[in-house]
């Protein structure tokens, strides 16, 4: 199936870059953004997210949502208990059903399936706090393979596309879904780059992918502790070392702070000669 190579969707889709204010020397290039499009005709706008799912780039109050370690890494079983114990009596019934949904009728079906349908009322019906799982735990049920993730995946919101990102380590054990992390590392988008960097593409990047990948992080304000197997993959890694020291002169030169990920990072590359990093850094 070809799909078109697209960064995120519309604004109003969760999906919006964050309103970074230091645009220098990015690592990578943005894409435009795309238009959404209805899953049944593959045409028109689809509805914007529900009123509970949360504003680009920010974290519902009072709430942390979960990351690659509990999303990317967890069991099936394991997320479902944890996402269930979260929710009340109607959103758990509302998940059971559409996990038995997806589990009874898997794989692709006409133009949209019903457990594609159940992806997107995830947010309306679990709440930001839960809705990244239950999606997650959808596309489980669904066996959801590497063209049905795609579909899901360049058709839908922010969200969905977490999602997606989130499902690839379990559901697709070849390099085919490199393309939709490389797409979303593209993208300014904080929560979709964390879901980017989790456990899949520290499996299947390849070496130059991987080291934007961290540069990329450390640009947006990613907290390099989502970027999974970062201390085997940076070990020994001098061309790495030589891109942050190359990127944090540029900073110092222009005034600009250096980020206290990079000193971690660049110590991982070769410990015993990296030097420490400054008691502060005022900038």
């Amino acid at each position: 199936m070809t799909h078109p190579r697209t960064s995120p969707a519309t604004p109003g889709a969760d999906t919006a870059a964050d309103p970074l204010t230091d645009h220098a020397a990015d690592p990578l290039t943005d894409h435009a953004t795309a238009t959404r499009t209805d899953h049944a005709t593959g045409t028109g706008p689809r509805p914007a997210a529900g009123p509970s799912e949360p504003a680009p780039g920010t974290t519902p109050t009072g709430t942390t949502p979960p990351g690659t370690t509990t999303l990317a890494a967890a069991t099936p079983a394991e997320l479902r208990d944890h996402v269930t114990a979260g929710l009340d009596d109607p959103a758990r019934g509302w998940l059971r059903l559409a996990l038995d949904e997806a589990a009874a009728h898997p794989g692709t079906h006409g133009p949209i399936s019903v457990w594609e349908l159940r992806i997107a009322e995830a947010g309306r019906r679990c709440g930001p706090e839960h809705a990244d799982a239950a999606r997650v735990l959808i596309l489980h049920a669904a066996r959801a393979d590497a063209e049905a993730l795609s579909r899901v995946y360049y058709q839908g919101t922010g969200a969905e596309r977490r999602a997606v990102l989130y499902a690839l380590p379990h559901l697709v054990p070849g390099p085919e879904g490199l393309p939709l992390v490389e797409d979303a590392l593209r993208t300014n988008d904080t929560r979709l780059l964390t879901a980017a960097v989790g456990p899949y593409a520290a499996r299947h990047l390849d070496a130059h992918q991987w080291r934007h990948a961290v540069l990329k992080c450390l640009f947006t304000g990613v907290p390099v502790d989502a970027v999974a197997d970062l201390d085997h993959r940076a070990e020994g890694d001098t061309e790495l070392a030589r891109m942050l020291t190359d990127y944090a002169a540029e900073r110092t030169a222009a005034g600009r702070t250096v980020p206290a990920d990079l000193h971690r990072v660049l110590t991982l590359t070769d410990p015993p000669a990296t030097p420490s990093a400054p008691a502060a850094d005022h900038g």
